[in-house]
């Protein structure tokens, strides 16, 4: 039984091969040379055999219908007869008689439609080139190979025989005295009377072992998913049962199709009865192994949804969906194709057919994979998310969805961007949710009647209020007097101020730079306007008793040295921090909730 669910899986597997195969540009090529090589040269045609013994399928299937119309002169002759004495009618009659007994008591021949359909018989396995594998008998006593042997040479027609190594084995097989199961139990009413050739006796058991082959399945898998459940500390959790209940059907129906061949091979029903039943049998193995496909999709995808809905992946939620559709339908196209080479229907061509609409529909649908592919790369990478504030390129604004063809985007007008993913994922992705922090970066320009200690009293002042404010980082500030140029002293200050957003930030930058103008104003200097300005008012004239002020002040720092300049002294540090109130006092407070 594992032997004929191996050759099926490996049936199917050349399928799927073939499919990815028809949509490679190369075969594309080969197949339209094909196609134009056949318009103008006709291959002669193999003339065909009444018996139908061009193939090793033929072969095997023209043998089973002659042993149940019981034609046993017919079904010799599918045999390789080396010796003169087989050729005698009533030896040749024996022969097939001793051939169907061995295969009721414990033969097993391949369903028909895994057995090669070619006239060159199967060159994937390690047999001789001409020869084919296509079952075995098995019992207490003997075990023979049953072989399919190509008689013809290059230049005739290919004939498909039972080689005469398994002709000599099963002429030599001992089978004196040995009754089947069935033959022993039956009761001669139910052996005498026949359908299809076959005692009505042996259908009838194959009904109650199907029945029986089920009922102990279920036992089997209730007895083992109960001790599982015992054994497994995961078993009762949601994750646990969604993993069991994936895999007890199919593992049901492959356990009954187990059994029920392991039943009817060893009580002795006609190779006839189960040769018919072959297909059905690899049909349900091939079902079986979809649904498992199936319901692991099922899983996986539940799984990775809940998983990404906790972490707030949302926009993760709808490609997974996607994905898990698309596997579904391919699920069933394979599973369909399979099934369909598995009765003996041709779906080359079919798929030869397919293989070209689907390389024209790619190229149709060219930008919507590009899409496709470009939001699965944004999902995977994240460079940005729902509710992130971004510029992609020219364009800012706040994400408002991610899609499975493009991105939309609302701006600081209120307008909606729609950017397909394929463009997004190959733009420059500027992000400013994830900022850590925001900088503050103004530039100053002075008088040039600012004196030397108004400046000094500026550059300690500012640091101060920088190093004192609870809203700009530890980091130490920059605050430097750059430079002096044609019409102003030049100070630039850098400083990084910690928010959770940029309204907060804003916020902060608006009270620093009033603290600023403050500061300025108390230091008797103003700021620089534009030389090529011309102001007709009347200018504010120079304080000559707070420049006075500030000399006197800059002058007590050095004589006490206190002078923060070039840099700020430690424990003058520590004690400006946080010594600011922020906000200032009088300002309005949001209650907390």
């Amino acid at each position: 039984m594992n032997a004929i669910m191996i050759l099926g899986i490996k049936r199917l597997l050349p399928f799927v091969l073939l499919m990815i195969s028809f949509i490679t540009p190369h075969n594309m090529k080969a197949q339209l040379l094909g196609s134009a090589k056949t318009t103008t040269e006709e291959p002669a045609k193999t003339p065909d055999d009444s018996l139908g013994r061009r193939t090793p399928q033929g072969t095997v299937n023209g043998f089973i219908k002659a042993l149940a119309d019981q034609n046993y002169l017919r079904a010799s002759q599918y045999f390789v007869l080396s010796k003169r004495s087989y050729r005698k009618t009533a030896e040749r009659i024996r022969i097939a008689k001793t051939f169907q007994q061995l295969l009721d008591q414990g033969g097993n021949l391949s369903p028909s439609s895994i057995i090669s359909n070619k006239e060159t018989g199967r060159i994937d396995d390690d047999l001789a080139t001409g020869v084919d594998l296509v079952g075995n008998i098995s019992s207490d006593k003997t075990t023979i190979p049953l072989y399919v042997e190509n008689q013809s040479d290059d230049s005739q027609p290919p004939l498909w025989l039972f080689s005469a190594e398994t002709i000599e084995s099963i002429v030599s097989a001992d089978i004196r005295g040995e009754k089947t199961f069935l033959d022993r139990v039956l009761p001669n009413v139910l052996k005498e009377k026949k359908l299809g050739n076959v005692p009505i006796g042996h259908w009838g058991v194959v009904v109650v072992m199907t029945i029986v082959s089920y009922l102990l399945s279920r036992l089997l898998i209730f007895v083992f998913v109960f001790l599982l459940q015992k054994l497994w500390k995961k078993a009762d959790t949601e994750k646990g049962n969604a993993i069991i209940d994936a895999f007890t059907l199919p593992v049901q129906m492959y356990l009954t199709v187990i059994l029920f061949v392991a039943f009817t091979q060893r009580m002795g029903i006609s190779i006839v009865v189960r040769q018919r039943f072959s297909i059905i049998i690899i049909t349900i193995g091939i079902v079986a192994f979809l649904i498992l496909l199936w319901r692991m999709t099922d899983f996986v995808s539940m799984f990775t949804r809940s998983r990404m809905n906790r972490r707030g992946r949302i926009s993760a939620v709808s490609a997974i969906l996607f994905l898990s559709r698309t596997t579904k339908v391919a699920i069933v196209f394979i599973g369909i194709i399979a099934i369909l080479g598995i009765i003996g229907v041709d779906v080359t061509a079919g798929l030869a057919a397919l293989g070209i609409g689907g390389i024209a529909l790619a190229l149709g649908a060219q930008k919507t994979i590009e899409n496709f592919v470009g939001s699965v790369s944004l999902i995977a990478d994240q460079p940005l998310r729902v509710g992130d504030y971004c510029r992609v390129d020219d364009i800012k604004g706040t994400v408002e969805s991610i899609g499975m063809r493009s991105t939309t985007l609302r701006t600081s007008a209120r307008t909606i961007v729609t950017i397909p993913n394929g463009q997004l994922s190959a733009s420059k992705i500027e992000n400013f949710a994830h900022r850590d922090r925001f900088i503050f970066n103004p530039i100053f320009n002075f008088r040039m009647e600012t004196t030397p200690d108004q400046m000094r009293y500026l550059l300690v002042e500012l640091r101060s209020l920088l190093y004192s404010h609870p809203a700009v980082l530890n980091s130490p500030p920059v605050v430097r007097f750059t430079g002096i140029t044609t019409d102003a002293l030049k100070v630039e200050i850098t400083a990084y101020i910690e928010s959770i957003n940029f309204e907060t930030s804003q916020e902060v930058q608006e009270d620093l730079l009033l603290r600023m103008m403050d500061i300025i104003e108390k230091s008797g200097t103003a700021l620089a306007y534009p030389s090529q300005t011309l102001y007709m008012a009347r200018d504010t004239p120079f304080s000559a008793e707070k420049a006075a002020e500030v000399s006197e002040t800059v002058k007590k720092w050095k004589e006490n040295n206190e002078l923060q300049l070039p840099k700020f002294d430690p424990k003058r540090v520590e004690e400006l921090k946080g010594s600011i109130q922020y906000p200032e006092e009088g300002s309005y407070k949001p209650e907390e909730e």
